[in-house]
């Protein structure tokens, strides 16, 4: 099985976003990449659980809004980048995150793309719940790495 090397440029919604988080690359990746501590720092997600370490092939299971999501692990090049995703609701979504290190800070940058029947039926809807979840995700990760650097 061929896995997806970046984020679809062609799907019905790709949105990215970019924060700069005032903690160590390596402390903002072992914050973003502890699946099953999500819910701790990340209010969107009710329940995450990775059957230990992230690894290419590899999947975890989370859910949000209601939905069960199960992604699997397409690409991994820690601390660095981190590509997952998979099918879901009839919603083909493929997210990338990188960190690149400056200093003390990182600048974390994520896209998302989102393709299937419910995206194509109702784009505008889809692509604002999804920079809305983006964003938010953005900013707990920020607080949460942010405050696990001051605890180090």
């Amino acid at each position: 099985m061929t896995h997806p090397t970046h984020i679809d440029e062609d799907a019905t919604i790709v949105v990215r976003r970019e924060v700069v988080v005032a903690a160590p690359a390596d402390v903002v990746w072992r914050v973003h990449v502890d699946v099953s501590g999500w819910p701790k720092w990340q209010t969107d997600i009710d329940t995450a659980h990775a059957d230990g370490p992230l690894h290419v092939g590899g999947t975890f299971h989370w859910s949000t809004a209601g939905l069960s999501i199960a992604s699997t692990v397409y690409a991994l090049d820690a601390p660095h980048r981190i590509l997952w995703g998979g099918p879901a609701h009839g919603i083909t979504g493929v997210h990338e995150w990188t960190f690149t290190a400056d200093g003390d800070r990182t600048l974390v940058q994520t896209a998302e793309s989102w393709d299937g029947d419910p995206v194509r039926a109702d784009p505008d809807t889809l692509r604002a719940a999804l920079e809305a979840s983006l964003a938010g995700w953005l900013d707990r990760l920020r607080g949460a790495a942010e405050a696990a650097a001051r605890t180090e």
